[in-house]
């Protein structure tokens, strides 16, 4: 019984792993959308601090990447920056890898 007491504990702990890292790449993932963006809009780089640090909160709203997809359409809709709901999927997608493989070095080094 023991032994299956081990690898369930192993099982577990690799499960919580797994989240924490889905987590921070999603976090980073979030806030490299937010810094693209305020560049889109033209803030200031402390208003582009700051909204990435929103984008990264609105993620809290509810399960999934659709609160974060309507915040970013409509800031930029608001900001008279054109931009379709593709676009911003695409760049989410591009954000996920870049932020995947950020997450990737900082573990290397």
């Amino acid at each position: 019984m023991n032994a299956f007491e081990d690898r369930e504990r192993a099982f577990e702990a690799k499960f919580a792993r797994d989240q924490d890292m889905l987590f921070r790449i999603t976090a980073r993932r979030n806030r490299l959308l937010g810094e693209w963006a305020a560049e889109r809009m033209g803030l200031t780089p402390e208003e582009t601090d700051a909204y990435a640090k929103a984008v990264v909160q609105a993620d809290f709203e509810e399960a999934g990447d659709e609160d974060v997809i309507r915040k970013l359409v409509g800031d930029l809709t608001a900001a008279k920056v054109e931009i379709s709901d593709a676009e911003i999927r695409a760049m989410l997608n591009e954000k996920t890898v870049e932020a995947r493989r950020q997450f990737i070095e900082t573990q290397t080094d």
